[in-house]
């Protein structure tokens, strides 16, 4: 990539989903450069379309014409799939940024396929919530070469505010994963207490309120506790048990990998089958909380 692309090279975005599309728009409107971007959902294309940049037919059109690929897809399964089109149209010089939460393994693989291409790829997971995303101000953790991060963090810095450099390819995705892993467990603690607390008669918003002013405060108590837990609103089209419990499973298998017990994030996927089973997979994964006798 050369020097000049740092400020001049054409954007290109792939998947447009509820953080994907927040993204791409922040893209459009801060970059200053020619954004394309292509997502299999008719619908998603047009919203973005109606911030500016390109709509672009086909994944492959993005990949020939854009310098810097980004990336924001459900899962492992649609990481693979749309690598494969991505992967015959890469040339010599192009960025691959992939957003996508998956498996540490699958990304090396991937890495390992882009740079036989005379391409080089960063994982960059991101993690905050969907306000975050369309504020600009998720925290995105990147594993890759230094260098090739120091060429494209610019265009990362208009999705986030926080940018951390993790290791080499694959770190990104350890960081994410482990994020998420505490954050679930978090919730879950939350959540029980918030039950134990009411089914004993007292106010479960002096609980949490409490709870910011002592060892239990967190990200998660004021944002998941105090916005879904404390009213039970636990809507569709956010981040739901159904991703949820993909993202611990990565943790799980990467645990496994290393030689570790996680036995707390074995606990949490089964309470997150539980929910599923309960028909609760596509509600935003606070809905843990009915497991408990909660609404």
């Amino acid at each position: 990539m050369s020097s000049d692309h740092k400020g001049n090279g054409i954007l290109g975005f792939i998947g447009l989903g509820v953080m994907g599309g927040a993204m791409c728009r922040n893209l459009i409107r801060k970059s200053g450069r020619r954004v394309l971007f292509n997502d299999r959902r008719i619908e998603a294309m047009t919203d973005t379309a109606a911030a500016g940049g390109e709509v672009v037919e086909t994944i492959a059109d993005v990949v020939r014409q854009a310098d810097i690929v980004l990336l924001s897809l459900p899962d492992s399964v649609a990481l693979r799939q749309v690598m494969t089109e991505i992967l015959p149209e890469l040339r010599r010089g192009q960025i691959v940024i992939d957003t996508t939460t998956a498996s540490v393994e699958l990304t090396r693989s991937l890495a390992a396929e882009v740079r036989a291409r005379g391409a080089d790829y960063l994982d960059a997971p991101v993690a905050r919530t969907r306000q975050a995303a369309e504020n600009g101000t998720l925290s995105i953790m990147v594993g890759g070469d230094a260098a090739v991060l120091h060429q494209v963090e610019d265009v990362l810095r208009h999705m986030g505010s926080d940018v951390t450099h993790c290791g080499p390819v694959g770190a990104g995705q350890i960081f994410k994963i482990l994020n998420n892993m505490v954050l679930f467990q978090t919730v879950n603690a939350l959540s029980e207490a918030l039950a134990i607390a009411r089914a004993a008669g007292v106010d479960g918003a002096l609980l949490f309120e409490v709870f910011t002013k002592g060892s239990a405060d967190s990200f998660a108590l004021r944002n998941h506790g105090m916005k879904a837990l404390l009213p039970s609103e636990f809507p569709e089209r956010a981040f739901s048990v159904a991703y949820a419990r993909k993202d611990n499973t990565y943790a799980l298998d990467l645990a496994r990998l290393v030689g570790i017990d996680a036995t707390a994030a074995t606990m949490i996927d089964r309470i997150f089958s539980r929910a599923q089973d309960q028909g609760l997979g596509d509600n935003y994964f606070p809905v843990i909380h009915r497991l408990h006798g909660a609404e």
